[in-house]
């Protein structure tokens, strides 16, 4: 069980793209769009995206055919650059994806590995138990749930707040599936909808507040609208959620020794990345592997004083082994697959359309329901590049929708995706594509809510 996993996924700064180089880079290279590699190339990506779509019955690793997919597109855009004088170009583009990709594996790897290790340690178990002796029904449990999400995502970041959540939605609700897929599809979009209002809270926030778009504070306008995301699908959904109460464990799980100071050495890597990123101005990724060391070296003491019991002995290399690695490499296929399409030129040229064609209210709305297909950070990428004429209201809703927007599909966001690897055989595609009407209820309901009640802005 596992995944902070965390885009994508912030705090999820790690995959903070940039801005200087990719502006640089958008005039440098060449519009493939129109050319039979650029075609094929997104033939390519469709496929790929069908078949994850699709996991569930062809039993096929949702992280194989984006893999693929991705090495594929990049060598259809290498050919085609073949003897256009520009190699350094595609180069310096792939190189940067490689960064992204990197700072946000580090991120992940860290964060997946505190959650193993807090199973390992029994606390979810143990938090299993003291749950269900408090007689809470699953009813209350999906709105206990719910909403730690909505008000941790701002502070943890929408990936790590679905992967400690949904850990505890496993942990509780253990042989109840029904619940389980219900619960975590609750954890996404509510942790989806806190990150919107928060600078820190997703990656597409991130980039909106670094770009100047929106000052800090300006954020908050967007409390509202989030919680009206999150409230509108979790309200429709409660009736569905099972009456009964998680059955209660016979026996008394105990912590194992250093459990506690594992909870407290996560706080201190959460709180380490933040101050790599704000204070020194460091990638968080860097943060995230100092907080690694913390739980590395006091292993090693905890052994030391335990002695060689397997029992009790905490090997913090062996919760590494046990990471998502699916869920991890689908990432990478991902970035990859979408940073070659960005090369390409459809991502430009698609927001370009939209802005142009549709005018900003429109294309921000679309934008944001595209998120649920396509990452969200590159498309919030697109649109800061462009950077249109729009009123700070509509700096607003874009950083609404491409927040929001994720939650249509389970593979629309990093919480998603972390998900549907921590709770694989739970929570799927599919049992978040049949409560995709609620979740667009909501979104719906929270462009309306943000467009009423900071009109003045428009």
């Amino acid at each position: 069980m596992i995944r902070a996993v965390l885009a994508f996924s912030a705090l999820i700064f790690a995959m903070m793209p940039n801005a200087a180089f990719a502006s640089e880079a958008v005039g440098k290279t060449i519009d493939l769009t129109s050319t039979p590699a650029g075609i094929l190339a997104l033939i390519l990506f469709v496929i790929a995206y069908t078949l994850v779509i699709f996991e569930e019955k062809l039993h096929l690793r949702k992280s194989k055919p984006v893999m693929l997919v991705a090495g594929l597109i990049w060598v259809l855009i290498a050919v085609a650059y073949h003897g256009t004088g520009k190699d350094d170009v595609l180069n310096a583009a792939a190189k940067h994806t490689i960064l992204e990709y990197g700072e946000l594996f580090l991120f992940l790897m860290v964060a997946i590995t505190y959650v193993n290790t807090l199973e390992e340690r029994r606390v979810f178990s143990v938090l299993r138990a003291k749950l269900t002796s408090m007689g809470l029904s699953f009813r209350q449990l999906f709105w206990l749930t719910g909403t730690l999400a909505f008000f941790l995502s701002p502070f943890l970041d929408n990936l790590t707040t679905s992967l400690i959540l949904g850990a505890v939605v496993m942990a509780v609700a253990m042989g109840s599936p029904a619940f389980i897929a219900i619960a975590c599809i609750n954890v996404v979009v509510a942790a989806n909808a806190g990150g919107a209002f928060s600078p820190f809270g997703d990656i597409t926030t991130l980039m909106v507040w670094q770009k100047g778009k929106i000052e800090f504070a300006g954020f908050f306008a967007l409390f509202v609208p989030s919680a009206v995301n999150f409230l509108v699908p979790a309200i429709i959904m409660h009736f569905f959620v099972p009456k009964a109460k998680p059955e209660v464990i016979a026996d008394n799980p105990v912590l194992k020794p250093g459990a506690y100071m594992v909870i407290f050495l996560f706080a201190c890597t959460i709180a380490t990345a933040v101050t790599f990123k704000n204070i020194l101005h460091l990638p968080p990724a860097m943060g995230m592997m100092t907080g690694l060391g913390y739980v590395m070296v006091y292993s090693y003491f905890l052994k030391r004083k335990l002695g060689n019991n397997k029992d009790v002995v905490l090997d913090a290399f062996k919760e590494v082994e046990r990471v998502e690695w699916d869920t991890l490499f689908f990432f990478f296929g991902i970035i990859f697959a979408v940073g070659g399409l960005g090369v390409i030129g459809y991502l430009h040229g698609m927001s370009q359309i939209l802005y142009v064609g549709l005018g900003p209210t429109w294309a921000n709305v679309i934008i944001g329901a595209l998120s649920a297909i396509v990452d969200n950070i590159p498309l919030m990428f697109a649109v800061l590049t462009m950077d249109p004429e729009m009123a700070r209201g509509q700096w607003l809703l874009i950083t609404l929708t491409a927040g929001v927007g994720g939650s249509l599909l389970s593979i629309g966001s990093a919480a998603g995706v972390a998900l549907m690897g921590t709770a694989r055989g739970y929570y799927t595609f599919m049992s978040h594509l049949k409560w995709s009407w609620a979740v667009a209820l909501g979104y719906i309901a929270s462009i309306m809510t943000h467009m009423w009640i900071n009109a003045a802005s428009f």
